[in-house]
């Protein structure tokens, strides 16, 4: 077999695992042709048949019994072998650089708490501000990834949606309005807004429905901190718009309004300039991210908390 390659035995595994060269060339987007030739140069190289055909079915040779399960011991020391490079090349050891926006606070702590269990080499350093700064840093590659939810539309970077991120309309809960359903949006021009400051993604969003329904609401303050909305809110100073993710179960004082076109869709994405290379242990947060927000999805576990009354 010296002169059989490692492309080779990967055809012949899928083969025989599906044992069908038709399966095969379609699980490794090959053509059949292909795949076919492949086998036959490996069967060369082994010096003995490795299938045989009994009417349409295709079965392994005693040779191709042994070779598929030489393949499968091969293909699992090579899998150790690439989990142990990735170990040297930082993920026991390593810095993780996060820069996210200021709601995204809320849930990725939670999230991140699970990563440092399984790497407890890793420093993690996590940068929280608004969508302005946050394409400051990308522009100047300062992290190696963001989480926002709102793509930048003059940079050219990678991105890869994974968990909705809805904005309501908070109101203390004893509002006038807290107990009405489907509220015209037009009654929101009645009301003392708390917005957050400029630069914020969550007040362009909300600006661009409000200009696309001729909506000018009254702007009583500007804050630049979530909970400090949330205070203003629950001191009866106005109502605001936020994401349901800055709602949590302590927070009694406070409902969401069922207003018509709310809540605002909007999604959290990850984020990072195209032509940047990942490191290993970004890479590897990227892909667990995405693995627990679809457990979170498949579990049924809410990512914001929805315990309050009023919520639409």
């Amino acid at each position: 077999m010296n002169q059989a390659t490692l492309h080779q035995l990967k055809v012949f595994e899928a083969a025989a695992r599906h044992g069908s060269f038709t399966r095969a060339a379609e699980e490794l987007f090959l053509t059949q042709p292909t795949v076919s030739m492949q086998i036959k140069q490996l069967t060369k190289s082994v010096g003995l048949p490795l299938f045989e055909q009994v009417g349409k079915r295709l079965f392994l040779t005693e040779a191709g019994r042994e070779l598929f399960a030489t393949c499968r011991q091969i293909f699992e020391t090579i899998a150790q072998f690439e989990m142990k490079v990735a170990n040297l090349k930082g993920l026991k050891q390593g810095q993780l650089r996060l820069g996210v926006i200021t709601t995204a606070k809320y849930f990725i702590p939670r999230l991140l708490g699970p990563f440092c269990q399984l790497y407890p080499g890793i420093e993690i350093s996590l940068q929280v501000t608004n969508h302005e700064r946050i394409l400051e840093r990308m522009i100047n590659n300062l992290d190696d990834l963001y989480i926002i939810s709102q793509l930048p539309e003059h940079l050219d970077v990678n991105c890869q949606p994974f968990l909705d991120n809805p904005l309501v309309v908070f109101a203390p809960a004893n509002h006038p309005l807290a107990k009405e359903k489907n509220i015209p949006i037009e009654r929101l021009a009645n009301e003392p807004f708390i917005m957050r400051e400029p630069g914020s993604g969550t007040r362009r969003a909300v600006q661009s429905l409000f200009d696309e329904h001729d909506i000018k609401v009254k702007v009583k303050l500007e804050l630049g901190s979530n909970e400090a909305i949330k205070q203003a809110i629950a001191g009866g100073l106005g109502i605001s718009i936020l994401s349901r993710h800055t709602l949590m179960p302590n927070t009694p004082e406070l409902t969401i309004l069922d207003v018509e076109h709310f809540p605002i869709k909007r999604t959290w994405y990850m984020v990072y300039p195209n032509g940047k290379q990942l490191s290993i242990v970004a890479r590897t947060y990227f892909e667990y991210l995405l693995d627990a927000a679809n457990k979170m999805v498949q579990n049924s576990i809410p990512p914001v908390y929805s315990s309050v009354e009023g919520g639409n």
